[in-house]
């Protein structure tokens, strides 16, 4: 099996050479991590100590893992954690977020890379978050005898039918996987259904919640309203997230309210750095008096202008408890929606698109609650934004009922810590529950 991956990923990376060049000549995407990736030449692991490898994908993983870390490190001090990760902003956000701790790329799925990978690590866990399920590397695991857990679990309508078709080899997969700690019943389900073993599997909720802040006054949010000059009668609406064309619809909407809401503020984060200059080129095409959240605090700040384009990463969730409207991008693209917990648990009034697979059960929950809105194209945001404004206690309620309705699904980190448990092998007991719910 490993034999016939190899052959398959080769056969992938030769196909997709093109792409990949461009991507790394135009975007310089890709450059870095070349051993780590193909060889497996992480960092070797010199302490005896029992050791906790996760991996987590990108920037919105990497943030997911923060809780986890921590609590392993409160509970379990002779555990040592190291990080890995995939994309080049998640691997520079890791270095900054978990500044102690051993952070590098994960190896591709390569046999050889990622059996030099775990030699080099001696992971006694490997936790994988969300769904990475990587043939190659879980059995490496395996093969030394390293328990596999995923966190966070979760698997979209999309995701279950694909791997729908290739079931048999998914189960033989899901068996060498110990620990299963699921975001929901559906989730859990669905796992199941694809050939986990029932005493794997444990509903534990999504983490998302516990890692969403509810205190607009907290340190980095009330830096960051400082540095961009936002006073207490400033009302800012906020894109996060976002994708082509989200920046020019949230742009389009400012600029069609802002003369009649003099006080109205506007600040787009767009998803991936290597878009940050072509926002800045469509806000410059629209005449508004914008700038750079890198200016801020330097020579190069305007006090006048009234439109922000963050061009850093990992400070969004700073950013939304800034926020008084809040859209959440990915959801009018093809991406299948960005995290819209964030804004949620500030209060905000939130809007997204209807294309938000990736979070559906997150907004089912929203609008169920009567705690968001979602807005098909570029007028009904421009339209959700007007309704804020001219309804500034209808909207304050609205996102008084999404703040209640994250603040009752905290807990998912304090059960997901005890499921690891189970699987780490220490002193802590398990949960008293039996079949697959934690408590």
């Amino acid at each position: 099996m490993a034999y016939l991956l190899n052959c398959v990923y080769l056969l992938l990376l030769v196909a997709l050479a093109p792409w990949f060049v461009a991507q790394s000549l135009l975007r310089g995407k890709y450059r870095e991590g070349f051993a780590a990736k193909f060889l497996g030449l992480v960092p070797r692991r010199t302490s005896n100590r029992r050791c906790v490898w996760f991996h987590a994908v990108s920037v919105g993983e990497v943030n997911l893992l923060g809780p986890l870390v921590e609590q392993i490190g409160e509970r379990h001090a002779g555990w040592e954690c190291v990080v890995s990760t995939t994309t080049m902003t998640g691997y520079a956000l890791a270095r900054t977020r978990y500044p102690d701790l051993c952070v590098f790329y994960c190896p591709l799925d390569f046999s050889w890379s990622v059996r030099n990978a775990i030699r080099r690590v001696r992971p006694d866990v490997l936790v994988l978050a969300e769904l990475e399920l990587w043939p190659n590397l879980v059995r490496a695991a395996g093969e030394i005898g390293a328990k596999v857990a995923i966190v966070n679990g979760r698997l979209s309508d999309r995701s279950f039918r694909g791997y729908r078709r290739i079931r048999p080899i998914v189960a033989r997969l899901l068996t060498r996987v110990d620990l299963i700690a699921a975001q929901n019943e559906e989730y859990a389900e669905r796992f199941l259904a694809l050939g986990a073993a029932e005493e794997s599997v444990r509903v534990t909720g999504s983490i998302k919640f516990d890692n969403a802040a509810t205190d607009r006054d907290n340190p980095k949010t009330k830096r960051l309203r400082e540095l961009a000059g936002i006073s207490a009668t400033d009302i800012v609406f906020l894109a996060g997230s976002t994708q082509h064309p989200e920046e020019s619809l949230a742009l389009a909407a400012f600029a069609k309210l802002a003369p009649d809401w003099p006080n109205l503020r506007l600040i787009l984060v767009p998803r991936h750095p290597d878009r940050f200059d072509e926002v800045a080129a469509l806000l410059d095409a629209s005449g508004i008096c914008w700038q750079r959240r890198s200016s801020l605090g330097g020579p190069a700040a305007d006090p006048q202008a009234r439109a922000l384009l963050v061009d850093t990463v990992g400070e969004l969730g700073a950013w939304w408890g800034t926020a008084h409207i809040a859209v959440v991008g990915g959801s009018l693209s093809r991406r299948g929606g960005q995290n819209m917990i964030e804004p949620a648990a500030y209060g905000a009034a939130v809007a997204f698109g209807p294309n938000t697979w990736n979070f559906r059960d997150v907004v089912a929950a929203l609008l169920a609650a009567d705690a968001a809105k979602v807005v098909r194209n570029g007028e009904e945001m421009a339209e959700f934004v007007r309704w804020v404004l001219a309804s500034p206690d209808a909207a304050a309620a609205m996102g008084a009922r999404a703040q209640r309705l994250v603040r009752g699904q905290l807990g998912a980190t304090e059960r997901t810590i005890d499921a690891l448990a189970t699987v780490m092998d220490c002193d802590r007991a398990a949960p008293e529950e039996s079949g697959r719910y934690a408590a």
